[in-house]
């Protein structure tokens, strides 16, 4: 059996989190990860002595609480924890049903936390860990169209930004990973929610999801490559808190900086006019 540290992923069944758990196993690492069905993730992963595959509802924290347990007991410690489970949707505000929006933030951001909640009282015993919560490019330049999808990842940007500050003096590392477009089945049907209810004014935002559509299969961003930082990102003792990942997502970033920083200083005046005189 191996003695390197203990990975616990969410979303493992395919794209990334599938990529980094068959990484992980190459690299003699320990492996606890989670799909809505067990057995079809062990099948796409295959028999290995230090993989254990939990069935698990994210939408229910009880089922959330079980699952770490399950791989505390297994393996006897949680060294690292990628938070990797979510969709896209996409739809105006107001095409977007409330179940929809409801589903899309118990998956995206919800069950992050509920994850993150229920493993620090075990790093904090530890006095040690890693923590990678993965975001998307869309949760700090979002694009047309995908309003609720950005929702979700600006809340898990901001949720891990301030995670980082209140655990660091535990020795537990937080990394929020910000990719742009991945070659994996995200832009799929199975993987993407578009709303069902569609008004004909908002051209743009259908114009907005066929670019994202056409795009399935020519994305630049390797998968293999992603599971590779994301190892390093646990192995180095002092990683970044936000890392933006791949040539996309970086120009985008750039791009909002500078259109932030433009802004700022054009509506300088107007800002400082609402402090109080001396």
């Amino acid at each position: 059996m191996s003695t390197k540290k203990v990975w616990y992923v969410t979303g493992a069944s395919k794209g990334l989190g599938l990529s980094l758990v068959k990484k992980l196993l190459a690299n003699d690492y320990r492996v606890a990860a989670t799909s809505r069905s067990a057995a079809q993730l062990q099948e796409a992963v295959g028999d290995h002595p230090d993989f254990l595959a939990l069935e698990v509802n994210l939408a229910d924290t009880d089922c959330i609480w079980e699952s770490i347990q399950r791989t505390k007991k297994h393996f006897g410690s949680i060294d690292v924890v990628v938070n990797n489970a979510g969709y896209g949707i996409g739809g105006a505000a107001e095409e977007l049903t409330e179940q929809e929006i409801k589903d899309s933030f118990d998956i995206n951001i919800f069950a992050t936390i509920n994850v993150v909640q229920h493993v620090l009282p075990l790093m904090r015993a530890q006095r040690s860990g890693s923590i990678i919560n993965i975001a998307s490019i869309a949760g700090f330049a979002a694009a047309t169209g995908w309003s609720m999808y950005a929702a979700t990842k600006f809340a898990v940007v901001g949720f891990s930004e301030v995670l980082a500050e209140d655990v660091r003096d535990f020795g537990i590392k937080v990394t929020v990973a910000e990719p742009g477009a991945f070659r994996t089945r995200f832009l799929s049907q199975e993987s993407l929610v578009v709303s069902k209810n569609k008004i004909d004014a908002y051209q743009a935002v259908r114009d907005s999801h066929v670019r994202y559509q056409t795009m399935n299969g020519a994305q630049a961003g390797d998968p293999d490559k992603a599971a590779e930082v994301f190892i390093a990102l646990a192995e180095n003792p002092n990683p970044p808190v936000r890392l933006f990942m791949g040539t996309d997502a970086y120009n985008r970033a750039n791009a909002k900086l500078e259109l932030i920083k433009a802004e700022l200083e054009q509506w300088k005046e107007l800002s400082f006019s609402t402090d109080y005189k001396v």
